[in-house]
């Protein structure tokens, strides 16, 4: 689906399922740096079955949004506010790494938008290697390889994917690969300059879950800590022990259950 937000054009997949006419939860999946809704391809279909209205969009200056691409984290929090008005939000907010922030910032300043708020891969903050974000800025190819070694857990690198004949690897690095030049770069340059995690944290009043890797290299597990001890609610956390940075893809199951369950815990409330 195609939809105008802040005068932009903004490309969204829906799971095959239109969302227009019913009254299921609205979730948004927020990709991360240098990819774009296809990450999510494990998780919006289930969840357009399964009683959700899911949305995985690209954001401005990815897959077939226009751009360009926003430069910082709050100025991607307040074009996510802008979205949720367009899509007739409150929202179920989703992100990924670098969307995980953005996911954070809009719930600690724009409580109108956001129902609640999933972080995966996400740490308190996310600096990036110098040698990755020269790389990215040079748009070199070796940006791509270096975020797809890092970014999965072992499993993944002697072959295991959950899509039997497709190789989980080398689509990520294709992916990041086919990112327009300079979007990479602008986006690693965003997640290494946001420094109010903490903050975010401590203002966000709606339910959060984290969903975090124990073989995740780019955001350890560990670095998540003073994250959850910001919120003022306990956030829910959910640990896959096997799973690097990348956990909708490698345990696309467990983030399908995951997201199902926080929904589950949302309605309760």
């Amino acid at each position: 689906m195609f939809l105008e937000v802040a005068g932009r054009t903004v490309h969204a997949a829906t799971g095959a399922v239109p969302i227009e006419g019913r009254d299921d939860p609205l979730l948004v999946l927020l990709h991360g740096s240098g990819m774009d809704r296809s990450v999510w391809s494990h998780q919006t279909r289930f969840l357009a079955h399964h009683g959700v209205r899911a949305v995985a969009v690209d954001l401005p200056g990815h897959g077939r949004s226009d751009g360009p691409a926003l430069g910082t984290i709050a100025e991607l929090a307040d074009w996510t506010a802008a979205l949720a008005q367009a899509l007739g939000g409150p929202l179920h907010l989703v992100g990924h790494s670098m969307g995980a922030l953005v996911v954070l910032e809009t719930a600690g300043r724009h409580h109108d938008a956001v129902h609640s708020a999933v972080l995966l891969g996400v740490a308190a903050a996310m600096p990036v290697h110098p040698d990755l974000q020269a790389a990215a800025e040079a748009d070199d190819p070796l940006a791509a390889e270096l975020i797809t070694a890092w970014a999965h857990g072992r499993r993944q690198h002697i072959g295991l994917n959950p899509t039997p004949g497709l190789w989980m690897m080398g689509g990520v690095n294709a992916l990041l690969d086919s990112s327009p030049p300079g979007v990479l770069a602008t986006d690693l340059a965003a997640c290494t300059s946001y420094d109010e995690a903490l903050v975010a944290a401590a203002g966000a009043t709606c339910p959060v879950t984290l969903v975090l890797g124990g073989e995740d290299r780019m955001t350890p597990r560990r670095a998540a800590r003073d994250l959850e001890a910001a919120f003022p609610s306990p956030p829910s956390v959910v640990e896959l022990p096997g799973s690097g940075h990348m956990l909708m893809q490698e345990e696309p199951e467990a983030v399908r259950r995951a997201l199902l369950d926080h929904l589950d815990r949302c309605r309760r409330d």
